[in-house]
């Protein structure tokens, strides 16, 4: 996340050199740890580079850039010549660095700068790519090379050294005159700042039993021992004890009970492996004993995670034909913002892409020098090149999964510029474009993202074969399908608009794209690039499941999807089995807001297209819909959905104990005094018998540790469907409660015992070291 935070007066700042290398700086101890302290690279950053910042607007600015010596935190500052307000941002919020000009941002606007002297750093979550170019090209190689260095040793860390290095990196913040020694006055900013408020008499208390020297300050071991007590778990030690009986150690034939308990191999082989693996004591290791420190590093590790681990890969049958399988979708994927005056982006294709997104919409227009653009027509959106997106889809679209990629093409172009993205899609894309039906495909039936791996598929109009009418003027009479969907929406959207008076809808009203006249036509080169996903207006249900089609495919609006689920349910999933749809959110929403994707899904929709741009619930679902088979893209639907009616699915009772929590984030960073009252609720999202929602009480005043030991109890009709979605919230009795962060996954993908959550931020950042500790039991009914 990068955060901007007002520094002290400029003159009160550090300022570099004119040669652009700030003073020495001595590494600290979490570099030490990460065995980085004597890296050539760390140390250039240590010491800071002028690096300028290259943005859209504004032209680039020099910024002086230094890592700080908890090697996670990046500060950045005013150069010598322009003193400014100071930044920063955390090395684990990056998600990776690109070298030279891979960026939108850097091939628009960093011509200037020589390619090998640029990087961007691409964060997680929604937050804006950081453009730099270095004043040298040694320097961009530190600054590449370096932060690439970081962010592994920082994901390889197990939870019990995030925890470390997280604690002492406030430490660090909290030691105001940087003397390596804690006073208990900050002590007290510390405990604020871990988002606990703890008693004055209990925090001295704990504050003198620590100071072995007396002199009213920890440092060393003393520091070490203070954190290690604030560290504490006491509800891990009971559980620990309960097992281990008075001896407090656990043999391998107690760790195979635990294991049985928690629904694991529960064999006393397994228990063996567990603690060669887990254990820190080397005598307890060779005889196979676990103490406290190894029972913890287990419970904190994947092998403790709620997330089935086995499910982080894909593990699903992926021979089955496409409509077998929920397809994560994006609906205006080219959008950063919202649909109305947004941003249109090269680099919103890239985070969907590395989302696991594997259908991306593209809104292709007249472009006044003869090439098509993107963009979301009649609206004040800027426009990209569709040769571009092409590129960029060409560059990402099987780095994060290798199965197909669909384009789903809105066209509003002519003839000649249809031709023009033809020719774009199969000189750029090339082999990976599928421009013929498989061999040896049976044509009633659609192939398997096995069969597909590594293709894109264009979704768009399709020409009868043979032409009857010659070449280029060939017009097809249906109306694309969501046109034709769409005319209702926009009568309500011109009656909206008529109430309206604020400009910027007032305005949309004479935006005129260029749009040919011969854009109902389809070319013959653009219509022979769609094979499977052949575009026509939806024929009807009765039709539809008296003459299946499997290579064509019908779009709906949300409010036509759910009027069918509500008239004709059953046959609609019939109608799925078979084939693929399509559904995306109504256009009256002008801030690209989202639906709730579960009920498209409980029919069987496939496409199920969400503004990917827009954080919310919605997006939560559709990352926990995806979360399993290794978040490849595709899941397989369940048996009732893939075979209708099938058998009916076992009914199962879910029960929830929420006990704790660990490290919650701080909400309100400005206001030391501000600390949460946390609340803990969990959401079952599935067919509309199993929704449902209960919580927590909320505990004051304490966001580092708080416990609840509260069960909470579901009953589920159709697990197979169901996701359960674990939310922490800032309970606040005069107003609405504030987020704090939330973990969704597949109740299939959810195991049984005593698990740990890791919570996300609302725009699926990791809010690391955040986790929630929790028991999960399913019997079936």
């Amino acid at each position: 996340m990068i955060c901007g935070r007002k520094a002290r007066r400029a003159a009160e700042q550090p300022r570099s050199p004119p040669d652009g290398s700030g003073g020495s700086r001595r590494p600290g101890r979490a570099l030490k740890k990460m065995g980085l302290t004597e890296d050539e690279d760390i140390q250039r950053m240590l010491r800071g580079s002028l690096l300028w910042k290259i943005k859209s607007r504004g032209g680039p600015r020099e910024r002086l850039f230094r890592l700080q010596e908890d090697g996670a935190t990046v500060c950045s500052e005013g150069g010598f010549r322009h003193p400014g307000s100071r930044q920063s941002f955390s090395v684990m919020h990056i998600e990776a660095v690109r070298e030279g000009h891979q960026s939108e941002g850097l091939r628009k606007h960093g011509a200037a700068f020589p390619a090998r002297r640029c990087f961007t750093l691409v964060f997680k979550g929604k937050h804006k790519n950081l453009d730099l170019a270095a004043r040298g090209e040694e320097d961009a190689r530190h600054w590449v090379q370096g932060l690439t260095k970081l962010m592994g040793r920082l994901q390889a860390m197990s939870q019990p050294e995030k925890l470390d290095h997280w604690i002492h990196g406030v430490l660090q913040r909290a030691d105001r005159n940087k003397d390596n020694k804690m006073s208990f006055r900050e002590v007290k900013s510390m405990l604020r700042m871990i988002n606990i408020d703890m008693d004055d008499g209990y925090a001295y208390k704990l504050f003198k039993e620590c100071d072995r020297s007396g002199n009213e300050r920890l440092e060393g071991r003393e520091l070490e021992e203070f954190c290690r007590r604030l560290l504490r778990r006491p509800e891990l030690e009971e559980l620990f004890g309960r097992y281990s009986g008075e001896d407090h150690v656990l043999s391998a034939e107690e760790l195979r009970d635990f294991l049985r308990d928690q629904g694991e191999d529960a064999s006393l082989r397994q228990a063996r492996a567990v603690i060669r693996t887990y254990e820190l004591n080397e005598k307890a290791r060779q005889q196979d004993l676990m103490m406290l420190d190894g029972f913890m590093m287990y419970l904190l590790s994947a092998a403790g995670d709620i997330l089935n681990q086995e499910h982080t890969k894909v593990h699903q049958d992926m021979s089955q034909p496409l409509c077998h399988y929920f397809i994560s979708s994006s609906h205006n994927t080219y959008l950063t913002r919202n649909q109305i005056g947004g941003t249109s982006s090269t680099e919103a294709y890239v985070r969907a892409l590395m989302a696991g997104c594997r259908c991306v919409e593209l809104d292709c227009w007249e472009g006044s020098d003869g090439e098509p653009i993107v963009y979301h027509g009649h609206t004040l959106t800027s426009k990209i090149l569709f040769r571009d997106v092409i590129e960029s889809i060409r560059d990402y679209a099987f780095k994060q999964s290798p199965y197909p990629v669909i384009l789903s093409l809105e066209n509003h172009c002519g003839l000649e510029q249809q031709t023009t993205m033809a020719r774009h899609m199969k000189a750029i894309l090339g082999d990976m474009l599928l421009t013929q039906p498989l061999d040896g495909q049976d044509p009633h039936n659609l192939p398997s993202p096995e069969q597909l791996k590594g293709k894109v598929l264009v979704k768009g109009k399709k020409l009868p074969e043979p032409w009857h009418e010659p070449q280029g003027v060939t017009s097809l009479l249906d109306h694309e399908e969501e046109e034709e969907e769409e005319e209702e929406e926009e009568e309500e959207e011109e009656k909206l608009q008529e109430r309206s008076s604020r400009p910027s809808l007032q305005s949309l009203q004479e935006i005129k794209p260029l749009q040919a006249k011969d854009a109902s036509q389809v070319a013959p080169e653009l219509s022979a690039v769609v094979v499977y996903c052949q575009a026509v207006p939806f024929p009807g249900l009765a039709h539809a499941l008296r003459h299946p089609r499997p290579c064509e495919m019908s779009s709906f609006s949300e409010r036509k999807a759910r009027k069918l689920i509500k008239e004709a349910g059953p046959a609609l999933v019939r109608y799925n089995a078979r084939q693929l749809s399509r559904v995306y959110p109504l256009g009256l929403k002008m801030n690209s807001s989202n639906y709730n994707p579960q009920e498209m899904w409980n029919a069987g929709c496939q496409l199920v297209a969400l503004n990917f741009q827009t954080p919310g619930y919605e997006m939560d679902l559709n990352a926990g819909r995806f979360l399993g088979n290794g978040r490849c893209g595709y899941v397989l639907k369940p048996p009732c959905l893939r075979s209708p009616p099938g058998e009916g699915p076992r009914r199962l009772a879910l029960h929830v104990r929420v006990i704790t929590a660990q490290q919650l984030p701080k909400l309100n960073r400005e206001k030391g005094s501000s600390i949460v009252d946390p609340f803990v609720r969990v959401e079952i999202h599935g067919v509309p018998a199993d929704c449902s929602k209960q919580q927590t009480h909320h505990k004051l005043n304490n966001g580092f540790n708080p416990r609840w030991e509260e069960t909470l109890s579901f009953q589920l009709r159709v697990p197979e469907l169901a996701l359960v979605r674990f939310v922490v919230e800032d309970y606040d009795s005069t107003s609405c409660n504030d987020f704090v962060g939330q973990f969704t996954l597949p109740l299939a993908s959810m195991r049984e015992g005593y698990r740990h959550i890791h919570l996300l931020s609302k725009d699926g950042a990791s809010l690391s070291p955040a986790t929630l500790f929790v028991h999960v039991r399913c019997k079936s009914l």
